[in-house]
């Protein structure tokens, strides 16, 4: 049996969701811990993808228990890597499990035993980590629904998180060659520091020739309006 799970890697120093798919059964929770530790793909590393989390790391289980997921690992999780790559690590197990409807907490454990810091620099992960706790780690606008390469259709559901200057960004849609065909204004629901959701449905004209599109988010500059914080999903064209 294969499951999609919804994992999160690297772009540079911030937080990235992917589609994975994983084979065997289990709860929600250990198999997205599972996806998030495979291997990235030929796919992931050609559009700038990693991950922080070392290879030799082993899923020893996770489980939810109201709002808190409690993941099991092997000991490798800990191994190699400064501070920025241990809480990287951490970002990308809070952000997968958080993904998972009415989980907001995440407790660590390594090789059975609970862990309040990962690794020699310390990383606290007692209490609980949250979102909250690694905002530095997510883009500014990040963008959970669609997913890169998914298959869309006029209205695109376009849905995340933002923490943008009065909570107002732009989406827009391109067509393969890079003309834009559509474009929305954009409000969260906090934003200037205080990060808000969104759901927004932006409509486009299917264009001719390959079936590619890309759907961009920018906050234009308060100086000039030029594109800040963009970010680019790559989708195919369905119907």
């Amino acid at each position: 049996m294969t499951t999609p799970v919804v994992v999160y890697l690297m772009r540079g120093e911030q937080v990235a969701p992917v589609q994975r798919s994983v084979t065997g059964t289990g709860s929600p929770a250990s198999l997205a811990l599972a996806g998030l530790l495979q291997p990235l793909s030929v796919r992931e590393r050609a559009s700038g993808l990693v991950t922080q989390i070392p290879v030799a790391t082993r899923s020893l289980g996770a489980k939810v228990d109201g709002n808190l997921a409690t993941v099991n690992m092997s000991g490798d999780f800990e191994s190699g890597g400064g501070s920025l790559s241990m809480r990287a690590r951490v970002a990308q197990v809070v952000y997968t499990m958080t993904r998972i409807p009415g989980v907001t907490r995440v407790a660590f454990q390594l090789d059975g035993r609970p862990v309040t810091s990962i690794g020699g620099e310390g990383v606290l992960v007692a209490p609980p980590v949250t979102r909250a706790t690694l905002e530095d780690l997510a883009p500014a606008i990040l963008i959970e629904s669609p997913l890169p390469q998914t298959i869309v259709t006029s209205p695109l559901h376009v849905s995340g998180t933002a923490n943008v200057f009065e909570a107002q960004f732009v989406l827009e849609v391109a067509d393969w060659d890079g003309r834009i065909i559509a474009r929305e204004s954009v409000h969260a629901t906090s934003g200037t520091g205080s990060r808000g959701s969104f759901d927004a449905m932006i409509a486009f004209t299917a264009p001719t020739g390959p079936k590619r599109i890309t759907l961009i988010a920018y906050e234009p500059s308060a100086k000039d309006g030029s594109p800040t914080h963009e970010v680019e999903i790559p989708l195919r064209l369905g119907g």
